[in-house]
């Protein structure tokens, strides 16, 4: 399902809460989806948001196809001060981090980065099973 950006009023205006809801096949498309969303909001964030709002998308978009069964939706909502990412799984198992692997080949360090970058992290029931993951980041 997609849903345009809300980013203008029925007048062209902008408007400081803008949302996208998206379903990625891959982690590129998500990171795509997210750099399209960011880019246009009324006040677009700087380099340094813009790539790690983009990190936690693809880290936790890649941990629900790797490990949670797929992705069912990547919901992007920005406020005022914090861009929020929703990714939704059919998975109600909840994500756990790992020791990240120092030899590069099994990952481990997704939901540490995720955790690194986000004001806060939850993980609730999906209506209709699975799990949502949100992550707020301060723009």
């Amino acid at each position: 399902m997609n849903h345009p950006h809300a980013i203008s009023d029925h007048k062209g205006h902008r408007v400081r809460f803008a949302h996208r809801t998206v379903r990625p096949a891959t982690a590129g498309e998500a990171r795509d989806a997210t750099r399209a969303f960011l880019s246009g909001l009324a006040q677009v964030p700087g380099p340094e948001t813009t790539d790690n709002v983009v990190l936690v998308v693809s880290e936790l978009v890649t941990n629900a196809l790797r490990h949670a069964g797929g992705i069912t939706k990547l919901r992007l909502a920005a406020g005022r001060t914090t861009v929020k990412v929703t990714v939704q799984d059919p998975s109600p198992a909840r994500p756990r981090p790992r020791h990240p692997d120092i030899t590069g080949y099994e990952g481990g360090y997704g939901l540490n980065l995720v955790n690194f970058l986000s004001r806060f992290v939850t993980v609730t029931p999906a209506s209709g099973g699975g799990k949502k993951i949100c992550a707020a980041i301060s723009i």
